[in-house]
């Protein structure tokens, strides 16, 4: 009997351990909530939105986390659904997706100070907000380099979603590295719209495409989101090259893509996510250029036919002078700030 009573109390002590064991490690594996507020352009835009995404299936592929996103119909949509993912209290982090989410984000976190929030492409200062933001110019010098060495008439285009100071920034390091090789080449420039319909209308995109295609123009950067695919689909069309952005799209059109200015938003979200999952996320403001490799240009076996080493061996020694400091990249928002 003695002997029973023994056995029945290592039973249960043994059960006990294993329970608190098994409490330990869930509370130690906690699967942690993500939300992603994405722009007009959706997920699958082929270009910066797609960028987040990938990041953010990154994150439920590698840490197990729990991702849910939604797609903004249009600008006045983006409060309501930051608010809505704030008020469930279930979600860890809320990643705002898009430069023209700041005024909506900076009404919302400063309502819910306890919820922390992360911006791709903005500066919000707030102690709950971390502000993702990337050095275009630099990326955006180094492709108007190439696109430089690679044109045949000294003209060469560029094509923005909206006329606003960050797709300006692209614009100026853009024309910045076009000078540097050639300073006499022309920049032709052209935006699709003033609203948020401007990142996700490729038939106005392609019709400035062509136009530009028609008066000479034989490279054009196009950093428009989803309309940008307009500006491939002229390029195939008048057997002329364009440059991607955000993402690699060299895929899109392959032979008529010259390279993508690539922003590894992906990286940023990932790492932003990975952060909170071991306890080291803080507000303020993270920044991403050649140096760290947030920002460069892409290479594959897409463009590699119609990128020569050479032009390659350019850009790479380009990229180097700017990191040194050697080469200066005028910055679109430095100006503003001295106008100001």
């Amino acid at each position: 009997m003695v002997r029973l009573m023994q056995l029945c109390k290592k039973f249960w002590i043994l059960l006990f351990s294993l329970s608190l064991g098994s409490f330990a490690h869930a509370e130690t594996s906690k699967s942690y909530r993500i939300g992603l507020v994405f722009d007009k352009g959706g997920k699958d835009d082929k270009s910066f939105n797609s960028a987040a995404y990938q990041g953010a299936l990154k994150v439920k592929k590698e840490l197990g986390y729990f991702v849910k996103y939604v797609e903004a119909t249009d600008d006045n949509a983006f409060e309501s659904l930051l608010r809505a993912f704030a008020q469930k209290r279930t979600f860890d982090l809320v990643i705002s997706v898009g430069y023209s989410q700041i005024d909506s984000l900076k009404k919302v976190a400063a309502q819910f100070p306890n919820q922390k929030f992360a911006i791709v492409d903005g500066v919000v200062d707030l102690p709950n907000v971390r502000s993702l933001v990337f050095k275009e110019h630099e990326g955006s010098f180094l492709v108007g380099a190439i696109a430089a060495m690679t044109s045949q008439t000294g003209r060469i285009g560029f094509v923005g979603g909206i006329d606003v100071p960050l797709i300006r920034r692209f614009e100026k390091g853009y024309e910045a590295g076009i000078k540097f090789i050639n300073p006499k080449a022309k920049l032709t420039s052209n935006f699709v719209g003033i609203t948020a319909e401007a990142w996700n209308n490729p038939a106005k995109s392609k019709e400035l495409a062509m136009t530009q295609y028609n008066t000479g123009v034989d490279v054009i950067f196009s950093a428009a989101g989803a309309s940008s695919l307009g500006v491939f689909d002229a390029a195939e069309e008048k057997k002329k090259f364009a440059i991607g952005v955000d993402s690699n799209q060299n895929f899109v059109k392959p032979g008529f893509i010259l390279t993508s200015m690539v922003k590894k938003v992906d990286e940023a979200v990932f790492q932003t996510c990975k952060d909170l999952g071991e306890g080291r996320f803080v507000g303020g403001l993270f920044d991403f250029g050649l140096a760290n490799r947030g920002v460069d240009y892409s290479m594959d076996e897409f463009n590699q036919k119609i990128l020569p080493a050479s032009t390659v061996q350019k850009a790479e020694e380009i990229r180097k002078q700017i990191i040194s400091g050697k080469i200066h990249v005028p910055d679109y928002f430095q100006r503003q700030k001295k106008q100001q």
